[in-house]
């Protein structure tokens, strides 16, 4: 089974880094640089994959907004808590509001609708985009690398062999959990649009 697992992160971890940083990715970018200190992969390719993930998603949900309003999926996402206050902010201060939207947890699918919908020209929109991007898929697969160096001098000899994959699907996991718990009380706070 443990080489199962080690087979499946070798051969699919960057695939599953890159379809988890389309969405709310923090903690698929942090395991992605995690598994790249446990050299899964290399630190480059965690970051690259972070960052195209990140960027794509957004751009999507870019264009859901600006091509697709009226699509059903697309006025579902806009009844999404925080929306209004999103494309407020987005109509406000457009480029801030690019630059930083995948930083608040939470609001990175509504703020890419939100740009969308907005007056943001496209080529702005994804330079803006491609930057934060970078800068976000570097903060958090650092985080996760930084973590895996920090783990093993706390650990030593136990991250060898299949110990190192347990404790990063742990790591992903108390993220995941961690950042849910957060944006509920986040969103429990908020007034109702």
């Amino acid at each position: 089974m443990i080489e199962t697992l080690h087979h499946l992160v070798e051969r699919f971890g960057l695939l599953a880094v890159f379809i988890g940083c389309m969405a709310e990715g923090e903690s698929f970018a942090i395991l992605g640089g995690f598994f790249a200190h446990q050299r899964f992969f290399e630190p480059w390719s965690a970051f690259a994959v972070a960052a195209t993930g990140a960027f794509l998603g957004d751009t999507l949900f870019f264009i859901l907004g600006r091509r697709f309003s009226n699509h059903k999926w697309v006025r579902l996402l806009r009844r999404r808590p925080g929306f209004s206050h999103a494309f407020r902010l987005v109509q406000a201060h457009p480029n801030l509001f690019v630059l930083g939207n995948r930083y608040v947890y939470g609001m990175r699918l509504a703020g890419g609708i939100a740009a969308g919908l907005s007056r943001i020209p496209v080529s702005l929109f994804l330079a803006l985009n491609g930057l934060s991007a970078l800068v976000w898929a570097g903060i958090f697969v650092s985080l996760g690398y930084v973590f895996g160096l920090g783990a093993e001098h706390i650990l030593g000899d136990t991250l060898k062999a299949h110990h190192r994959l347990f404790l990063g699907l742990g790591i992903g996991i108390a993220v995941a959990l961690g950042t849910w718990l957060l944006a509920r009380h986040i969103a429990r706070r908020q007034p109702k649009d």
